[in-house]
């Protein structure tokens, strides 16, 4: 079993930066790949960042790519989204999520286990 405890979310002007954390318990952290996915409301839950098992694959969604930088630190078992030059529309619930072996990055689907997010709001 796998849990995912994020942290790091709050209340920032616009134009400022947040660094996100996700706190993985379970053996397979180190040999999985991790994303990050946020979801505004009244929109559908969509892909922002994701990273292979070692850190040295990274993707990211045209929208962040840029500002916003996916990382790893496998002995913490923590993975990290630092994200600068925040907008209003980056307001969200941001979730971290382990992916399936193999799986496309991209897909909701792909991922097996979820945790529960963190409230992101960037004011104007």
């Amino acid at each position: 079993q796998v849990q995912l405890v994020e942290s790091g979310g709050g209340l920032v002007q616009a134009g400022g930066s947040l660094k996100l954390s996700c706190a993985a318990s379970g053996r397979t952290f180190s040999s999985s790949a991790m994303a990050w996915f946020r979801q505004a409301p009244g929109k559908e839950r969509e892909f922002v960042a994701g990273i292979n098992w070692s850190g040295g694959n990274t993707y990211y969604a045209v929208s962040v790519k840029g500002p916003f930088t996916i990382s790893r630190d496998n002995i913490k078992n923590t993975v990290y989204l630092q994200m600068n030059s925040l907008k209003p529309e980056d307001t969200a619930v941001y979730y971290c999520a382990k992916r399936m072996d193999g799986s496309s990055y991209y897909l909701l689907a792909a991922y097996e286990y979820w945790g529960q997010g963190t409230q992101v709001t960037v004011s104007s």
